[in-house]
C-alpha cells in the first residue's frame, strides 16, 4: 500500500530552518488579491513596507517552500500520485503577531492517518518557532484520493454544520484571471494550479485556483471588514476545503459574528454558489 499508516506515524519529526523578508510577504499578500484600489490606506498596510502588517496567514507560505500539503508526501511512509492529493483542511494557531521579516526553526511531522474508505487523509503538523518562542502551528489536511479501506480508524468528522441565521456581512470577491499564477511565486509550484495538461489528468476542466489563496483571501476579508483591519487580533484559523475555485470566478463571503469568533462560509458565485469554504472559524481578541 502505497501509504503506511504505522510507519508514518513512528517516524520521527522534520526540523529545518526557514526565513522571509518584507518582499516576501508583500508577493504573498499581491497574491491574495491586495492592492486595490492601490492607494487605499487599508491596502497600503499590506503593500508598503513602510507600514507593512503581516496576515497571519502568511505562516502557510512563509520560507517559500513547499506547504504542508506537498511537503506531507516527503515524508516517510507516504509514496502516491500527486495528481490524486487534495488539500482537504487548513488550521492555525498564532502564538504571537508574524514579524515582516525572520528567521524560524520549523518541526514538521504527521500526527494521524485516517481510513475515509475511498481516501486516506494524512494530518501534517508544522510548528514554527523563532530566537523569542513559538510563533504558528499549523495542521494541514491531506486527502488522497483511492488510498483507504485497509480498515483503519476513520477520524473525527470536520463538519461543524452551517451557522444559524442570516449572516451579518456579505462579501464578493472577483478571483482574477491570473491570480493562481501570482500565488504560486509565493512557494507552491503544484502543476494544478497552472498546467491545463495537468489539472485534466487530475479530474479538473482546467487548472484551479490555489485552496491557500483562497484561504487568505478569505481571512484578510474578515480582518478588513471585521477585525478594523488589525492582523493581530486573529488567535487563530481553521477551515475545510469544500470545492475549488477557478481563475475569474467571484467568491462570495459570508460572515456570521459570535462571541470571540466570526464563522464563515464561501461560495463560488458563478457556478450557483458552489461551497468553496465550509466549517470555517476566526477566532480573535
Amino acid at each position: 500500500m502505497p501509504i503506511d499508516a504505522a510507519k508514518a506515524l513512528a517516524a520521527g519529526p522534520r526540523t529545518g530552518e526557514i526565513s522571509w523578508t518584507a518582499k516576501d510577504v508583500l508577493l504573498y499578500h499581491l497574491g491574495i488579491g491586495a492592492g486595490t484600489p492601490a492607494t487605499d490606506p487599508g491596502e497600503l498596510r499590506y503593500t508598503l513596507e513602510s507600514r507593512l502588517h503581516v496576515l497571519p496567514s502568511f505562516a502557510t507560505v512563509a520560507g517559500a517552500g513547499a506547504p504542508g500539503v506537498i511537503g506531507a508526501l516527503s515524508m516517510p511512509g507516504v509514496e502516491v500520485d500527486l495528481a490524486r492529493v487534495l488539500h482537504g483542511g487548513q488550521s492555525l494557531t498564532l502564538h504571537r503577531p508574524l514579524p515582516a521579516e525572520g528567521t524560524a526553526t520549523v518541526t514538521d511531522r504527521i500526527t494521524a492517518v485516517y481510513d475515509k474508505g475511498g481516501a486516506a487523509v494524512l494530518v501534517m503538523r508544522t510548528a514554527a518557532a523563532d530566537a523569542d518562542g513559538p510563533l504558528w502551528t499549523g495542521d494541514a489536511r491531506i486527502h488522497v484520493r483511492g488510498e483507504g479501506g485497509w480498515g483503519g480508524d476513520r477520524g473525527p468528522s470536520a463538519r461543524r454544520g452551517a451557522p444559524a441565521g442570516e449572516p451579518d456581512r456579505i462579501l464578493d470577491l472577483a478571483v482574477r484571471e491570473d491570480q493562481a499564477l501570482l500565488y504560486r511565486l509565493s512557494g507552491d509550484w503544484n502543476p494544478l494550479h497552472a498546467d491545463p495538461g495537468f489539472a485534466e489528468r487530475a479530474g479538473f476542466e482546467r487548472p484551479v485556483l490555489h485552496g491557500l489563496c483562497t484561504y487568505g483571501m478569505t481571512l484578510k476579508a474578515v480582518v478588513d471588514t471585521l477585525l478594523g483591519g488589525d492582523v493581530t487580533r486573529v488567535r487563530a484559523y481553521a477551515t475545510r476545503f469544500a470545492g475549488v475555485v477557478y481563475p475569474g470566478e467571484t467568491l462570495r463571503i459570508r460572515m456570521w459574528c459570535g462571541d470571540g469568533e466570526v464563522r464563515v462560509a464561501v461560495g463560488a458565485v458563478e457556478r450557483g454558489d458552489a461551497p468553496v469554504l465550509a466549517d470555517t472559524t476566526v477566532e480573535h481578541s
